[in-house]
């Protein structure tokens, strides 16, 4: 039996670690570890209502456009106010190409990497050398594509910026709708943009994970677990967004629900935050730090459905929609995020050719002084819930959900383990020096325990950091 430690995860959005129990080359037990502490709920306390779109998105640097999306629908249920078509529909384009640059960065960046041989060069080396099975060529496509990947990437980000200012955090997005209409040269400039990560995505990224997958097939099963899914639904459509281009659902051993949020309550068992005597519903929840507790060894939060560990991502919501089901291993959640990128581009051609010239992008509204509210939307990695309280016209609770506090979680008070803990569970390790299988069971779920600035110096503890004009 030997213990391994990854920490800091690399390659991931992150600042996390992995504890595993290895026996007779397989896992045996696992641990997933959020080693560090934001407290953006604490921060939003006594925060004008209508800053929190922007502040929220500080949680992420990767995905800062979903937080904003989640914030603004807070805000819109606690206000009664609904956007206009045409706020929705940028909302819709600004947010899907953040999905964009994140999943073509995962893919590549994150992910790829474990399963390809890469130039002997920095920052690839040092790295795993095991369990490489492409042949030169297709490697060397591989190789190429990574590097053309992260123009594309690029590019996304520049549609973000195009329609909201800048990226990450877009101004874009916000309570009522969105903030300014495209001119004509935007969009034209938008749509040319647009062509070409479309173009890359259906001619490159989907056949590249095909041809990982067939030279990888047993990574259909190694990383799989009990399909136990959830998303709020995503992208709003029709005249009032009443319906989502990918709906909301909980899948329960493969069976799929509709959501019913009563169900969503967080255990602090194993996170180091006070304990309360129940798990907690979001909208009553507590946010008190407590690094000396006992037995705890998370910074994440276990939010459960009812009693079920729910993973959340492009292969739940495929799975909501009904088109992909294969399976809930490792090369299936890569496949997802590459068919989910195809989809999303798709779609946003549609929707910047619905912009109705003229028309409002945003609907004005007073914050009410005294109002709950609840933003639920799907985000790059799973379901996002925002849960807002105001009084006296100020922010006095906000609880945030993210998607890797749902996949990385700790176990809950029950013991009952996370997704990624569950899926880890049976991975084989055949180098226990270079244990490779484990992180491409835990990148497949393109974990981000939020964005950060983090000084490391080998060897020793950063004592002071000093920032220079």
């Amino acid at each position: 039996m030997k213990k391994i430690i990854i920490g800091p995860f690399t390659r991931a959005n992150n600042s996390c670690a992995v504890e595993v129990i290895v026996e007779n080359k397989k896992v045996v037990d696992a641990r997933c570890k959020g080693i560090f502490f934001r407290g953006f709920e604490l921060i939003l306390r006594g925060k004008d209502p209508r800053d929190a779109s922007y502040l929220a998105q500080r949680i992420c640097g990767i995905c800062s456009s979903a937080h904003a999306t989640a914030a603004s629908l807070a805000l819109e249920n606690a206000a009664g106010i609904e956007p206009p078509r045409n706020g929705r529909l940028l909302r819709n384009l600004i947010l899907g190409a953040d999905f964009l640059q994140n999943h073509i960065r995962h893919l590549y960046l994150f992910s790829l990497v474990d399963f390809i041989t890469c130039p002997k060069i920095a920052p690839f080396v040092p790295s795993y050398s095991v369990d490489k099975r492409l042949p030169k060529k297709e490697n060397e496509a591989l190789v190429n594509h990574f590097f053309a990947s992260v123009e594309i990437g690029r590019l996304a980000h520049e549609l973000v910026a195009l329609l909201g200012g800048k990226a990450p955090f877009s101004h874009g997005i916000l309570a009522g709708g969105s903030t300014v209409p495209p001119s004509a040269d935007i969009i034209m400039n938008f749509k040319a943009k647009l062509q070409k990560i479309n173009d890359f995505i259906r001619n490159i990224m989907v056949p590249d994970v095909y041809l990982l997958a067939e030279a990888y097939p047993d990574y259909y099963e190694i990383g799989s677990r009990q399909p136990n899914m959830l998303d709020f639904g995503v992208f709003p459509s029709g005249e009032r967004g009443r319906r989502k281009h990918f709906p909301a659902g909980a899948v329960i051993n493969g069976r799929l629900q509709r959501v019913r949020t009563a169900l969503i309550k967080e255990h602090l068992s194993k996170s180091w935050y006070a304990d309360a005597e129940e798990p907690q519903q979001p909208s009553q929840a507590e946010t008190i730090p407590d690094i000396k507790k006992k037995g705890a060894y998370s910074w994440i939060k276990a939010p459960r459905y009812g009693k079920w560990a729910m993973e959340g991502g492009p292969l739940a919501r495929l799975w909501i929609r009904g088109d992909y089901r294969r399976g809930t291993g490792t090369m299936d959640r890569i496949i997802a995020r590459a068919l989910e990128a195809e989809k999303i581009g798709l779609l946003m051609e549609s929707w910047v050719n619905e912009l109705e010239p003229g028309k409002p992008v945003f609907t004005p509204f007073e914050v009410p002084p005294e109002a709950e509210g609840v933003g639920l939307t799907g985000a790059m990695r799973g379901p996002l819930g925002h849960w807002l309280r105001i009084e006296k016209g100020r922010i006095t609770h906000y609880q945030v959900i993210t998607p890797t506090a749902w996949n990385f979680s700790p176990r809950d008070n029950h013991g009952r383990r996370g997704p990624v803990e569950e899926a880890l569970i049976g991975t084989p390790v055949a180098n226990e020096k270079e244990p490779v299988e484990i992180g491409r069971v835990i990148r497949a779920f393109d974990v981000c325990s939020s964005c950060s600035a983090h000084v490391l110096s080998a060897g020793k503890q950063v004592q002071e950091m000093v920032i220079l004009p």
